[in-house]
């Protein structure tokens, strides 16, 4: 659980993990405020504090790399989990050995809606999450693409075999990037809808600042790049001007993620200079970004056709995309 903020969310999301149906489990709080300030709650945390915020990835990658556990859940420090989360998921992940991601079903804090039920993605490489603003009561199929990474479970087995978190994504879409690299090595993910949380939604960066516009549109490229098959990169251009078509109708109509942004307090002119920038970011990366896809693609299991069929299968528009 990567904080910086700690305070009262934090310690309220501690308290969610006392009460815990199981019991055989250990609490790692990595403390990326830099100056020490998370403390521990609860004979079974412990804190990590880092000198200075490394990002989402890399505190997770910590908390990993100090745990021999099977399985490694994370959990955003905004959230809280109701007492059967971790039974629910080790549950289905002892009797689903060929799965090694679990999604959680996350709902939007006090609001009896969901915020995701595993996620989707769109031919840009933009995700959202599947559900996002429907009743919480509502029934998806099993499998879906990959977990949001605010209340997942992982298979330490799927990490040793894929990689952790790529932390050159330092926030936002690591778990994006993750998930379809286990799923070109044959991994499945499985929703499972006793798993639930309560997140408040974006706690920690704002639901719609400079500093999210900036790091999703510049790790969406990231994606791109490292994990989609060569037959689907060529659509990615004209569905990302697609969306930006529909974040500007988001502005003019006050409707979407975009006009979000606006009621922020942002300039809209902010944002194509944050596209800019995000795409001279991912130009100076290319070559790492080049050399990270060829490792994955070296050791897949799924046919790029196969990959394709799933990224269908998952999909979302991207006006969907620019209005939730």
């Amino acid at each position: 659980m990567p904080t910086l903020a700690s305070g009262g969310a934090l310690a309220e999301c501690l308290r969610s993990l006392e009460s815990q149906t199981v019991t055989d489990f250990e609490v790692v709080v990595i403390d990326n405020s830099g100056s020490e300030r998370a403390q521990a709650s609860g004979a079974r945390t412990r804190v990590i504090a880092n000198p200075r915020n490394v990002g989402f990835g890399a505190a997770v990658n910590r908390a990993i790399h100090a745990s021999q556990s099977p399985y490694i859940a994370v959990l955003n420090d905004d959230a809280v989990a109701h007492a059967e989360w971790l039974e629910a998921l080790l549950t289905e992940a002892e009797a689903q050995p060929q799965a090694g991601m679990f999604a959680s079903q996350v709902r939007i804090a006090d609001s009896g809606k969901l915020d995701s039920a595993g996620m989707l993605i769109a031919a840009d490489g933009s995700s959202k999450q599947r559900g996002h603003g429907q009743p919480a009561g509502a029934v998806f199929d099993a499998e879906t693409l990959f977990p949001s990474g605010s209340a997942a479970l992982y298979r330490r087995a799927m990490l040793d075999q894929v990689g952790a978190f790529d932390e050159s994504f330092f926030l936002y879409c690591e778990d994006v990037d993750l998930g379809l690299r286990a799923r070109w090595a044959g991994w499945k993910c499985l929703y499972v809808p006793g798993a639930v949380v309560e997140h408040r939604y974006s706690h920690s960066a704002g639901r719609a600042s400079a500093l999210k516009a900036y790091y999703v549109e510049r790790n969406r490229l990231y994606t791109l790049v490292k994990n989609f098959p060569a037959r689907t990169l060529w659509r990615a251009p004209f569905a990302a001007l697609a969306r930006y078509f529909w974040h500007a109708v988001s502005i003019l109509t006050g409707r979407g993620k975009a006009a979000e942004f606006r009621g922020e307090g942002q300039a809209a002119v902010l944002l194509p200079w944050l596209v800019l920038r995000a795409h001279l970011a991912a130009l100076w990366n290319l070559p790492a970004l080049l050399r990270r896809r060829r490792e994955i693609f070296v050791s897949r299991r799924s046919s790029p056709a196969e990959f394709a069929r799933l990224l269908r299968r998952h999909s979302i528009s991207v006006r969907e995309v620019a209005a939730l």
